[in-house]
């Protein structure tokens, strides 16, 4: 059974109870309050972004060193610093990321920057290089410009002296054409090596029309089609041509691929055509 509040607590809450409530805040009293907290808190975000203003700006935090990783065979350290560096401004917090990056893929050979902050004073950047897989040309340009498509068919500029294979294939072709011929290329030298023959120069004219010049300066017009029409032509032409310069003991000079259900050929000292199934000469 609860026991009975005493005599002094029975008082007690009869005095609170009593107790008059204190007065509600008028409306204009209660908006200077909540103006005020609007202004502390203003003040408060406006403190941090000074704050933080501040530490871009402050000379206190400057990158004192960048570590330069990664692939490094064809820049030396100090050459890929002396192009990239010019173009860094800001401090530790301030830098710009992409522009850094940016400066550092500007310098011949980098393909590819990678940058982040290392506390507290250092940049580390981690660089991937351009392999060449070709020399390139666009149509119209100065042909002894120095620039090259990479093996993942991005075309770069770079000084050419410091290409060292000196059997690279030309590509000549619109703009932004390059992966296209980058891919069309890997599939037909395997095909054109059955023959003992090289590429030396693909092109691809504003038509759409292809033409392959080897290394012994023969020439094969392949013409239009897809990647995989045109690789059936050059397999076929690749099937049968030795049949035709085993009987006339004379190397290819000229072939015409764009025959439907056949090839023309021209040999050095003999004009002839052949089929594409036989290989025999019609005239």
């Amino acid at each position: 059974m609860a026991s009975r509040p005493s005599l002094a607590e029975a008082r007690a809450a009869r005095a609170a109870r009593a107790a008059p409530r204190p007065p509600a805040l008028p409306g204009d009293v209660r908006l200077m309050n909540a103006v005020a907290s609007g202004v502390y808190a203003l003040a408060a975000v406006g403190a941090a972004v000074a704050g933080v203003m501040w530490l871009m700006r402050s000379p206190l935090f400057p990158i004192r060193a960048i570590q330069l990783d990664g692939e490094l065979a064809r820049n030396s350290v100090p050459t890929i610093r002396a192009n990239a560096e010019p173009h860094l401004a800001g401090n530790f917090f301030s830098i710009d990321l992409q522009q850094a990056r940016a400066a550092f893929e500007s310098v011949p050979w980098v393909r590819q920057a990678v940058v982040r902050r290392v506390w507290p004073d250092r940049l580390d950047v981690q660089l991937q290089e351009h392999h060449a897989a070709a020399l390139w040309e666009t149509p119209g340009e100065d042909p002894g410009a120095d620039r090259l498509v990479g093996e993942q068919g991005e075309v770069f500029e770079a000084n050419l002296g410091d290409v060292e294979d000196e059997d690279l294939p030309t590509f000549a072709g619109p703009e932004d054409s390059a992966p296209q011929m980058l891919a069309l290329y890997r599939r037909l030298q395997p095909v054109l090596a059955t023959l003992d023959m090289r590429i030396a120069r693909l092109a691809l004219s504003g038509r759409g029309s292809w033409r392959v010049v080897l290394d012994d300066d023969a020439a094969i017009e392949i013409g239009r089609g897809s990647e995989d029409e045109l690789l059936a032509r050059t397999e076929r032409f690749a099937r049968t041509l030795g049949q035709v310069t085993a009987r006339y003991h004379a190397p290819l000079l000229y072939a015409d691929l764009r025959h439907a259900g056949g090839y023309a050929v021209r040999l050095r000292g003999v004009g002839t055509a052949a089929g594409a199934g036989t290989g025999s000469p019609t005239h």
